[in-house]
């Protein structure tokens, strides 16, 4: 089995004459905020764009490029299919032009051109809106599990799929908490070092519990270009940036003296997967590589330099007025928050959306979507309105995967943490 590593989840996995396509993601996510590291700039679309099989784990823009899928991938390739509920996957991806589907049943292997294929879909309220997957593959002679950044509980259906010959999974943060908190730097900073703690912490378990030969950090973690965020790129190894590298988890992998046999690898590293072994080759030089990780800043500032016109072109879009963003999100909230009985009741409170020149109250109490007199309010998010305008303009439904995975907002709270907001 051949692996070629495409950067963050992207893998092209080609055996017994066929490909697998997983998770191809080059176009910057998030209104340009979150880019691949290191970055994908030298793999080649035409090298990928013909599989015989396209996986996508979920619809977070860092798994999901519609771009790159719509412009560079054949729709001849059969779509792997999660078991979801809900049907908005097969719906995006149709839209590109697909057609060919792989339904499969979740955790059911299935059995096509002499591959077996069995995807771990999770759908409880803790995986978002739009869920999040897990792919394992076998060839006959050797298996692999793409977790991409997957956190079962249940793993009994992984482990009678194994042994497993390779692990790619996540071990870095892809989130916006501690960073866009208001808290005092001390708090941030121990916040910070809790969750890089435990999220490597996780990743490892799970190492543990699934027993692989070869494991490959990946998933992560992303680099951000825009100035207004660099600093959340951990250059200097920070213990409270929550966005540790690839080298770092290594390493981590090391001081732990497991049997776990920990693989870099960074787009277009190739890897040969045999029984036993597992042969990588980088498409740079060992120093050069090795240079990515131990010049960090300097890679970076060459990175953003090469990326800046798409970053100031992202700003450019970026205009206030178009929408009377207060009757827009009453028309469009209200008559969510009237069926949401669930979420009413968890969340019980006021929140803030703090756009500026305007305030708009959701009160999840009275259901209702109004102006901010000044009324007290628990939780408060303030965002550039013109964020808002393009989710409203758009009619994104998910305001994770568009508006708050960029980072681009401050929030504050005055009382507890409230799992339901």
């Amino acid at each position: 089995m051949q692996i070629t590593f495409l950067g963050q989840a992207g893998l092209y996995i080609e055996t017994k004459g066929k490909s697998i396509l997983c998770d191809p993601w080059f176009n910057p996510a998030y209104f340009a905020s979150w880019f691949p590291f290191p970055s994908n700039e030298g793999i080649d679309p035409n090298r990928i764009g013909n599989p015989t099989y396209l996986y996508i784990s979920h619809l977070h823009h860092d798994h999901y490029d519609p771009e790159f899928l719509a412009k560079h991938v054949s729709k001849d390739a059969t779509v792997i299919l999660p078991d979801y509920p809900l049907d908005h996957q097969e719906r995006e991806l149709r839209a590109l032009g697909f057609t060919s589907f792989l339904r499969t049943k979740n955790n059911v292997p299935v059995t096509v051109d002499d591959l077996t294929f069995m995807v771990m879909a999770l759908t409880a309220p803790t995986d978002g809106p739009i869920g999040d997957s897990a792919l394992c593959i076998d060839d006959g002679e050797v298996r692999v599990l793409n977790q991409n950044d997957s956190r079962p509980i249940d793993l009994e259906p992984l482990l009678a799929q194994g042994p497993f010959d390779a692990l790619f999974l996540q071990f870095s943060g892809a989130i916006w908490y501690p960073m866009v908190y208001d808290f005092p730097p001390k708090m941030t900073a121990a916040l910070g070092k809790k969750k890089r703690t435990d999220g490597m912490a996780r990743a490892y378990r799970y190492i543990e519990m699934l027993n692989p030969q070869f494991v490959v950090p990946s998933a992560g973690p992303p680099c951000f270009l825009d100035e207004n965020l660099f600093s959340f790129n951990d250059v200097e190894r920070d213990p409270a940036n929550t966005f540790p590298d690839q080298m770092v988890f290594l390493e981590y992998m090391a001081e732990r003296g497991g049997p776990y046999d920990g693989r870099l690898m960074i787009p277009g590293s190739v890897g040969e997967l045999k029984p036993g072994s597992f042969t990588i080759t980088h498409p740079l030089p060992e120093g050069d590589v090795k240079a990515i990780f131990t010049n960090k800043l300097e890679y970076l500032r060459a990175y953003q330099k090469r990326k800046w016109a798409v970053i100031e072109q992202e700003h450019a879009q970026w205009v206030s007025g178009r929408v009377d963003v207060l009757q827009a999100l009453k028309d469009w909230f209200e008559p969510l928050l009237a069926q949401a009985d669930y979420i009413c009741a968890g969340v019980n409170d006021a929140v803030l959306l703090d756009l500026g020149e305007v305030g708009v109250l959701l009160d999840f109490r009275t259901r209702t979507v109004t102006k901010w007199e000044g009324e007290e309010w628990t939780y408060r998010f303030r965002i550039d309105r013109a964020l808002v305008e393009e989710c409203i303009i758009h009619h994104h439904e998910d305001w994770v995967n568009e508006l708050f995975l960029s980072c681009r907002f401050e929030a504050s709270r005055r009382g507890k943490y409230n799992d339901y907001i």
